[in-house]
């Protein structure tokens, strides 16, 4: 353990100033999210144009790709959460167990098909774990703008992967954001769900 927390205090040390702006913004992200503010969007926008070229530079190129896709995202949560419904702000919904299963289903899917497509044609690292963080956070971000409460559940598991993938490639303050994304998620769940109850 010890030997583990020298070297995430090296890392640390490492960190560049462009991927402590990226986790300082997706912290404000994630907590304006919780908070089911829409200005969480932009604080989006801005830092998943930053983690575009982060990823990109260490071969994680799926993470990269999802960036340019959450980057579309936070323009549509904008929008989608600005718009509401017809009588007003958009209310926090829940989907059930059978749509969560057929979810889960095709994210496996894509993910194997993505993993193998990855590790055939490219030079990515760890291509199918990489592949799974990436397609179940391209369905749960849509979750998201969506006020979909089990979105969290989601991100509670596919945060605590990405922290095991991010310490591989030396990105130890992201790897520390997503340690603060998972007790985020497990906070914004019953945030939401006290929403959902009072809705």
């Amino acid at each position: 353990m010890t030997a583990f927390v020298a070297a995430v205090i090296e890392q640390l040390k490492a960190t560049s100033p462009l991927e402590g702006v990226a986790v300082l913004l997706a912290v404000a992200y994630l907590w304006l999210a919780m908070r089911q503010s829409q200005w969480c969007w932009p604080a989006a926008l801005v830092s998943t144009l930053l983690y575009v070229w982060l990823f990109y530079d260490v071969a994680l190129l799926s993470e990269s790709l999802l960036n340019v896709y959450y980057m579309a995202m936070a323009v549509y949560g904008w929008w989608s959460w600005r718009q509401g419904t017809a009588g007003g702000k958009l209310p926090v919904n829940s989907r059930p167990l059978g749509w969560h299963l057929k979810v889960i289903g095709a994210g496996a899917a894509l993910s194997l098909a993505w993993g193998h497509l990855m590790a055939t044609h490219t030079q990515a690292a760890f291509p199918y774990l990489d592949a799974a963080t990436s397609c179940f956070a391209v369905i749960t971000t849509w979750m998201v703008t969506r006020k979909v409460l089990e979105n969290w559940l989601y991100w509670i598991a596919i945060d605590g992967l990405s922290i095991w993938l991010y310490l591989q490639k030396d990105l130890a303050m992201t790897a520390l954001l997503f340690v603060a994304y998972v007790l985020m998620a497990i906070a914004g769940y019953w945030s939401w769900r006290r929403a959902l109850q009072l809705t």
